[in-house]
């Protein structure tokens, strides 16, 4: 069976310079550095709020600044701009210095963090936003190159016309409609649900491994894997993130929709094992996540396809746009595995919560500073006027397992924010913006890009 769709016309029709597509931190800090740059944007976000898995996904964690080694601060722009005005608002952990942030992260509320990033997009007359509106379909005859984009969203359906299209969905959409390459890992990673919780100090000391397989029987919802908790800066509460969707392809929208049940069933199951083994705790569910944080789906073909052996090198690329310290971590997909790698040069392998595996990875005595991003593993083989910003990068197994965190993909929004004004400034296609300038405009705006001569590697 078939539907033929009636052709139709649409007669509101909006126009930007640079058109981004997701409103995550890394579609929002496209969208503000390619403004600041001076370009007229329009920023389009199906969810109600920016923030992505930040602020939708519970996720109130980014990761170090600086470097493995306490010396530089490596990541600033408009990661440290955030971090600093919560900061003033009360709603984040120490991040200015290495010993605040290095082992155990930078932890923040992420409804403030949702406050904030209204703020920034207000500050800008220039970014005109659209939220709850989903993107539709891309209009274009030629591969790799947007006309405009068909909207939708409670007024109706409607059109924007830009020079240059940021994609920064995280399910590679806009690349997809373009007619772009895409490809699939064999082992996607699987997603997670978070939630937050009230009163957990109320349950005392206890081995959450143990109480899972005590009960797992009896609650057969209750989840495998890897459990991790946080504070929430300004609050009582406790941020965990413990579920795991396994065999999910998470570009499969039915798939998609079942894992957010599942995680939910999941988050359940726990609520029941620790009512049953703490009767007089005070523990309360205080939110769940608005959408289940995918780690993987669609990646772009693009120019420069970042591998893992170079990330663990320390390969300098002549266009990096970032770098990270966080951990290769690869989840297992059918089982509750996890491998890191660790810039220590430690490698750990933990099955059903034990630690199944240890060894180094680098001689002893050695460790890995810091990783590079390069900016052509966001750009598209044969793309004219689009970029993309997000867990759609082009990365191998390994290589995904480190930049796919939030604070390593916010650079390279700011990247692909400054890319798209390059084009537009200098008419070009996107692949051949000159990486050099990016990398300037990207440092002229804070961030802290370290040039050849810095680097040992």
């Amino acid at each position: 069976m078939e539907i033929i769709i009636p052709e139709e016309k649409i007669t509101k029709v909006l126009s930007a310079d640079i058109c981004v597509i997701g409103g995550s931190c890394t579609g929002v800090f496209a969208a503000v550095r390619a403004a600041r740059l001076g370009a007229k944007v329009i920023l389009v976000e199906k969810a109600n709020r920016f923030g992505g898995v930040a602020t939708c996904g519970l996720v109130g964690m980014w990761h170090s600044l600086f470097d493995m080694e306490c010396q530089k601060q490596i990541i600033g722009g408009l990661t440290y701009e955030m971090l600093d005005r919560l900061d003033k608002r009360g709603a984040v952990s120490g991040f200015r210095t290495p010993a605040e942030s290095l082992e155990y992260g930078i932890r923040f509320n992420s409804e403030e963090l949702t406050l904030e990033l209204d703020e920034l997009v207000l500050e800008h007359e220039n970014i005109r936003f659209f939220l709850n509106t989903s993107f539709s379909r891309v209009i274009g005859e030629e591969t790799g190159r947007v006309d405009a984009v068909i909207l939708e969203n409670k007024s109706g359906r409607f059109a924007v016309k830009a020079d240059v299209f940021v994609d920064a969905s995280g399910d590679a959409l806009l690349c997809r409609g373009a007619g772009l390459p895409l490809w699939k890992s064999d082992k996607p990673q699987p997603p997670t649900s978070c939630a937050r919780f009230s009163n957990w100090n109320t349950l005392g000391q206890h081995d959450l491994k143990e109480l899972v397989e005590k009960y797992r029987s009896e609650l057969p919802d209750l989840p495998c894997g890897y459990f991790w908790s946080m504070d929430i800066p300004g609050t009582p509460d406790m941020m965990f993130a413990g579920t795991r969707v396994l065999n999910c392809d998470c570009s499969d929208g039915e798939a998609i929709s079942n894992a957010e049940v599942t995680a939910r069933r999941q988050i359940r199951a726990l609520m029941d094992m620790y009512r049953r083994e703490f009767p007089e705790n005070r523990l309360s569910l205080n939110s769940l996540p608005s959408a289940v944080g995918i780690r993987e789906g669609d990646h772009i073909t693009s120019c420069g396809k970042l591998c893992g052996d170079e990330l663990l090198a320390g390969t300098y690329f002549d266009d990096t746009i970032g770098h990270g310290t966080y951990p290769v971590d690869v989840h297992g997909t059918d089982d509750d595995s996890i491998t890191f790698w660790r810039l220590s040069g430690d490698k750990f392998t933990y099955h059903a919560q034990k630690l199944v595996c240890q060894e180094r990875w680098l001689p002893e005595g050695e460790i890995l500073p810091h990783y590079n991003i390069p900016l052509s593993s966001l750009i598209p083989a044969d793309a004219v006027n689009v970029i993309s910003a997000g867990r759609m990068i082009d990365a191998d197994r390994k290589a995904f397992g480190a930049v796919r965190v939030m604070v390593n993909l916010n650079q390279c929004g700011e990247a692909a924010g400054v890319a798209a004004w390059l084009a537009l400034h200098r008419q070009c296609s996107i692949s051949q913006t000159d990486h050099n300038e990016v990398r300037q405009l990207l440092n002229n705006g804070s961030s802290c890009i370290i040039e050849p001569k810095e680097t040992s590697k």
